[in-house]
C-alpha cells in the first residue's frame, strides 16, 4: 500500500490555493455581472423608453400604420446591408452552446428595427430584441476584456438575463430563462450567480429610471379542490394545443412566404399589406404591437373576444415571418391570456385566473421553459394562485411536445422518460 507522503504544510497549501481560486472566481463574476447588469440595464431602459414613445406616437397618429410597408422595406434593407450574418435570437442561443458568435451590430440593428415595427403597428413583441440586445452587448464586453470562450458563454447569458429583467421587471424569471432556454433538460448552473446578480441590478436600475415592472391583479381566485383543479387541467391542455398551433402557424407562414414571395423586399411589402387589410377588416388596433392591452383586459377584468387569440397568432405570424423584427414571446403571452380567459368562461372557472394561467402555460409551451414560466406567474400575478399556476405550466410542458419558437433550441432529454435524445425543436 502506497503511503500518503503529503505533509501538513502541503495540505494547507492545497486547501488555501483552492479557496483563493474559488474566491477569485466569485469576485470576478460579481464584478462582471454588475458591469453587465448596469450596461445592459441602461441600454434596455433606453430601449423601453423608445418603444413607449413610438407606441404613444402611433396611437396618437394612426395614419402612420399605413407606412408599415415602408418600415418593412427599411428593416429588410438594413439587414441586407449590415446584418447578413445576423441570426437573431437563434444565434444568441447557439453562442451559448459554443457554436456561433453574436455580431456586435446585432444590438443596434434589433434596436432600430423593433422600434420601426412598433412605430408602424406591426404585431410583434420586444423580448426577442431584448435577448439579442443583451447578448450582443455582453458578448462585446467579453471580447473587450479578453474573456476565454467558456466565460464568454456565461457573460452572454448574463446579458440576456439583464436585458429581459430590465424590460419586464421579473428578475427571478429572467435569470433562469437564459439558463433554461438553450437546452431543454439541462440547466447551465455555472451561470446562476452571475445571471441572478446581473438580472437584479438591471431590474433595479430600470425601475429607478421609471420603467414599471409588468404585474397584473388576478381577481376571483377560487379555492383549490378536485373540481377546480380538473377544470384548470382542461384549460391547460387547451393551452398546450394552442402553443403547438402557434408554432405551426409561424412555421407554415414562413414556408408560404418563401414559396410565393422569394424576394425578401416583395415579401415584407406583401406581409405588411396583409396585416393592414386584416386589421382594417377587424376594425380594431388592439392587435398592433405586443398586445399589452388585450393581456390587461383578460387578466384584470376576465373579458376577451372569443377570436382574439386566433387573430393575434395570425397577425404575429404575418408580421414576424415577413421580415419585421421584435419577438414572439409577448405575443404568446397575449395569445395565452386571451385563450385562457375564453377557456375559463367555457369550463366555468375564473376567467381572470385562467387568463393568468394561460399566459404562463402558452409561454411554457412555445419556449419549453417550465421553471421560467412558473417564476413569471409568481412575479407577475403573485403567489395566491400557486396551485393553479403549477398545474397549468406542468400540463402544458408535458402536452406541448417538441415544438418551439427557436429552431436552435435543443431538446437534450425527453419530456416523457429519462432518455437522452438531443434533437432540435420542431420549427
Amino acid at each position: 500500500m502506497e503511503k500518503n507522503t503529503q505533509t501538513p504544510e502541503d495540505k494547507l497549501h492545497y486547501y488555501s490555493s483552492a479557496i483563493r481560486r474559488d474566491m477569485g472566481n466569485l469576485l470576478k463574476w460579481l464584478i462582471l455581472a454588475a458591469i453587465v447588469g448596469y450596461v445592459a440595464g441602461a441600454f434596455s431602459t433606453l430601449f423601453s423608453f423608445v418603444l413607449k414613445a413610438v407606441t404613444s406616437y402611433r396611437k396618437a397618429n394612426q395614419w402612420i400604420f399605413y407606412l408599415l410597408p415602408l418600415s418593412g422595406l427599411c428593416i429588410v434593407f438594413l439587414y441586407d446591408k449590415l446584418g447578413k450574418d445576423d441570426g437573431g435570437t437563434n444565434q444568441v442561443l447557439s453562442t451559448v452552446r459554443s457554436q456561433d458568435d453574436v455580431p456586435w451590430l446585432s444590438g443596434p440593428l434589433i434596436f432600430v428595427s423593433t422600434a420601426l415595427t412598433h412605430l408602424t403597428g406591426g404585431s410583434a413583441g420586444r423580448e426577442g430584441a431584448a435577448i439579442q440586445l443583451g447578448g450582443s452587448i455582453a458578448n462585446l464586453l467579453g471580447r473587450w476584456i479578453h474573456l476565454d470562450e467558456e466565460d464568454r458563454h456565461v457573460i452572454v447569458m448574463c446579458g440576456m438575463s439583464a436585458a429581459f429583467s430590465a424590460l419586464f421587471g421579473t428578475p427571478m424569471a429572467a435569470a433562469v430563462f437564459s439558463m433554461e432556454v438553450v437546452s431543454v433538460g439541462v440547466m447551465y448552473y455555472t451561470a446562476l450567480m452571475p445571471c441572478m446578480i446581473a438580472s437584479l441590478i438591471a431590474s433595479r436600475f430600470a425601475a429607478g429610471m421609471g420603467v414599471t415592472p409588468e404585474s397584473f391583479h388576478v381577481v376571483n381566485i377560487p379555492a383549490f379542490n378536485l373540481e377546480t383543479g380538473l377544470k384548470m387541467g382542461v384549460a391547460a391542455l387547451g393551452c398546450a394545443v394552442i402553443s403547438i398551433v402557434f408554432c405551426i402557424i409561424l412555421n407554415e407562414t414562413a414556408r408560404l412566404y418563401g414559396k410565393f414571395f422569394p424576394n425578401k423586399y416583395i415579401r415584407v411589402v406583401a406581409g405588411a399589406a396583409l396585416v393592414i387589410v386584416i386589421t382594417l377588416l377587424l376594425g380594431t388596433t388592439d392587435y398592433m404591437g405586443a398586445g399589452a392591452e388585450l393581456i390587461e383586459k383578460a387578466v384584470e377584468t376576465g373579458e376577451t373576444d372569443y377570436m382574439a387569440f386566433f387573430w393575434k397568432m395570425i397577425l404575429t405570424a404575418l408580421t414576424m415571418r415577413a421580415g419585421f423584427r421584435g419577438g414572439e414571446i409577448v405575443p404568446s403571452f397575449c395569445v395565452g391570456a386571451t385563450f385562457g380567459c375564453m377557456a375559463g368562461q367555457i369550463v366555468g372557472l375564473s376567467p381572470s385566473l385562467c387568463a393568468a394561467c394561460g399566459m404562463a402555460a402558452v409561454f411554457c409551451g412555445v419556449t419549453n421553459c417550465p421553471i421560467t414560466s412558473i417564476l413569471i406567474a409568481f412575479e407577475m400575478f403573485g403567489f395566491k394562485g400557486v396551485s393553479f399556476y403549477l398545474i397549468a405550466v406542468s400540463i402544458s410542458y408535458a402536452a406541448s411536445g417538441y415544438y418551439g419558437l427557436y429552431k436552435d433550441q435543443t431538446i437534450v432529454y425527453s419530456k416523457y422518460k429519462a432518455k437522452y435524445i438531443n434533437k432540435h425543436t420542431k420549427m
